[in-house]
């Protein structure tokens, strides 16, 4: 269950008693902002892109969407999210708890900047009924991003 790798990822770093995990879905980022009572746009969400060896991941607010020209300039390739059935091969998490966390090395996070107007954000932790709040900063390094990237569009 990819809840017990995130799980066990958060314990090397002593932060596993920060998980929070809800009886209803916390899948969708509606879902998640009412489960924590906050607004969606704080959910941090993970988006899965191909990339040709591999995939990578977009952590994003809640209320942005990916602008496909800014994706391109940065990327060097179309924004193409990953299947389901590839998420879960290549993340090893299934989409609704898909997060930054317990993931392979070779998969590379990025970090859009529309979460940077929030103290702090709320990631799933590879459940559909978990997250976790967590700093921008705390984001960043626990998710081993490689750069804050600016692809997103409709936050603003």
């Amino acid at each position: 269950m990819a809840i017990e790798v995130v799980r066990d990822y958060f314990k090397e770093i002593g932060i596993e008693e920060r998980i929070m995990e809800f009886e209803a879905s916390s899948a969708t980022v509606e879902l998640a902002a009412q489960a924590l009572n906050v607004e969606g746009a704080r959910i941090a969400k993970t988006l899965s892109f191909k990339k040709e060896e591999g995939c990578i991941l977009v952590v994003a607010a809640g209320d942005a969407k990916i602008d496909n020209a800014k994706f391109k300039a940065t990327f060097g390739v179309k924004a193409k999210m990953l299947t389901p059935d590839e998420v879960i091969e290549k993340v090893g998490h299934a989409v609704g708890g898909v997060c930054p966390f317990g993931i392979p090395e070779d998969v590379a996070v990025y970090l859009d900047e529309s979460l940077q107007r929030f103290e702090t954000v709320f990631p799933a932790c590879g459940s559909s009924n978990s997250a976790i709040e967590l700093t921008c900063e705390e984001l960043f390094s626990y998710a081993k991003g490689r750069e804050w990237v600016d692809v997103c569009k409709g936050w603003e």
